[in-house]
């Protein structure tokens, strides 16, 4: 991992941008945050959109996690960004446009050439970063991961002993091989859906919720669309981490 920006933002929390090989993240660490008290991590997922454009909604979520004394940190995820092209991430994002012009039914081919190689692709790069991250002498366990493509948050919380909770967002296509994966995960979970979200089957996010092995696991819903996530949710989930990672 190489440090390549430093910032401090007015509230005290300490911004880095960093390279992990060719990609780019941020860490946020609080003010508080030393090496004789380091801060737990929570990983940021986002959607496959960049992390410039992603970056205002980012850095909200880290401030109000730091203010709870977390630290939090993300990476961009392959074929966004400045990362190389990824040509048949690319294809199937066209096809998808394509079907919901033509008002179309979005069909499994589509969804899993759309998730299940990113996921394939991601997971390992997030685990690096996890890595390099919990090296770093301000950085402490536990490690939760939080929203993004829900799809990588099940594959990381199967596949990833040093995630012990996640936060997911019910809002993105759903493979319907991660509904077997779902099954594996055991970590407690709190999972958000917008009832009206646009781009989400609401039925098969239930679904997904019911097939989650999870003992300790709970759905919040809430009216509105994808973008109209109300600020008590926010409020809600910052109480699930420190419930589980402190």
């Amino acid at each position: 991992m190489q440090f390549t920006s430093e910032q401090r933002l007015d509230d005290g929390v300490t911004e880095r941008g960093f390279t992990l090989g060719e990609i780019p993240g941020i860490l946020w660490t609080p003010g508080s945050a030393s090496a004789s008290a380091p801060a737990p991590l929570i990983l940021l997922g986002h959607p496959a959109l960049g992390l410039h454009r992603m970056y205002p909604r980012l850095v909200a979520r880290a401030r109000q996690a730091a203010a709870d004394g977390f630290a939090t940190a993300t990476i961009e995820l392959p074929g966004c960004g400045d990362r190389p092209r990824w040509p048949a991430g690319e294809q199937a994002r066209a096809d998808l446009r394509r079907a919901k012009e033509a008002g179309e039914p979005i069909g499994d081919e589509i969804v899993d050439a759309l998730v299940l190689p990113l996921v394939e692709e991601a997971v390992p790069e997030w685990q690096s970063a996890l890595d390099a991250l919990l090296s770093l002498p301000e950085i402490g366990g536990p490690v939760g991961y939080s929203g993004g493509v829900i799809s990588i948050g099940i594959r990381l919380a199967v596949v990833e002993p040093r995630i012990v909770a996640a936060g997911l967002f019910a809002g993105s296509f759903i493979p319907r091989a991660m509904f077997e994966e779902a099954r594996r995960v055991t970590i407690p979970l709190h999972v958000l859906l917008q009832w009206d979200d646009e781009g989400n089957d609401r039925q098969a996010a239930l679904d997904l919720f019911d097939a989650f092995g999870s003992k300790e696991k709970s759905l919040h819903a809430n009216m509105g669309g994808h973008t109209g996530v109300p600020q008590h949710a926010g409020e809600d989930a910052a109480g699930f981490f420190a419930r589980h990672l402190r």
